[in-house]
């Protein structure tokens, strides 16, 4: 057995954007007339795509809204979301990040995204970044069924379904993949698809992490293509 495929989480990843994703999602609220809570975004958020997240707020308020409610909220928080980005220096890549992806290019393992995310925010934050040329297919928002958000693992069986097309003469099904995640919600999906998970501790402490994931790491850089080949061929 080998490592065929890796899957990345975008927020919480590859891109630390969790203090903006939190306020503006209480910048929606608030001019909804509803107010924030400051505990809710870890609860109810985290490791979760925006649509999802924004619908569960709402919920919780009492507040039921239609689709084309929904879809002008969704667009106005992604325009925020990347003008939030465009304002800052740089972008806040995760370190390590590009180390461990560059082995997995010399290595020419396919790559792709499996976010809850709108396609246009991954799209914006990849070519930013210039790594949208590094990941084979994308899974986003747009790509799953109602319900089918983390911690269910449908993102997981399209991205894996989604590789086989583009590569049928690699073997890849759920146990020869990776995904790396940084959520409990993210960790849950790749369980749920039958992907081993390494967990990163970009938002939970390290100990939380292993207590979930396959395998957890601190940092990006601890993850070596060497050891990590080991791994699969035990």
């Amino acid at each position: 057995m080998a490592l065929n495929a890796v899957f990345f989480e975008l927020s919480g990843v590859i891109i630390n954007d969790g203090a903006l994703r939190q306020r503006l999602l209480d910048e929606l609220l608030i001019g909804e007339n509803l107010r924030p809570d400051p505990g809710e975004f870890d609860q109810v958020c985290r490791g979760r795509g925006d649509r999802t997240c924004l619908q569960m707020l709402l919920s919780r308020r009492g507040r039921v809204m239609g689709a084309e409610g929904l879809k002008k909220l969704l667009e106005l928080r992604s325009q925020r979301y990347q003008e939030g980005l465009a304002s800052l220096d740089r972008l806040p890549l995760y370190p390590g990040l590009e180390d461990f992806l560059y082995q997995l290019k010399v290595a020419q393992t396919p790559l792709g995204i499996v976010s809850g995310a709108q396609r246009g925010d991954v799209d914006w934050v990849l070519q930013r970044a210039k790594l949208a040329t590094a990941f084979s297919i994308l899974v986003t928002a747009e790509d799953l069924s109602p319900g089918g958000d983390k911690p269910a693992g449908e993102g997981y069986e399209v991205a894996i379904a989604r590789l086989q097309d583009q590569y049928p003469d690699r073997f890849i099904s759920p146990e020869t993949c990776l995904a790396v995640e940084s959520s409990f919600a993210g960790i849950a999906a790749a369980q749920a698809a039958g992907v081993p998970v390494v967990g990163v501790a970009h938002q939970y402490p390290y100990r939380m992490m292993q207590r979930r994931a396959d395998v957890a790491v601190d940092y990006l850089n601890e993850l070596d293509l060497d050891w990590l080949g080991r791994y699969y061929r035990d």
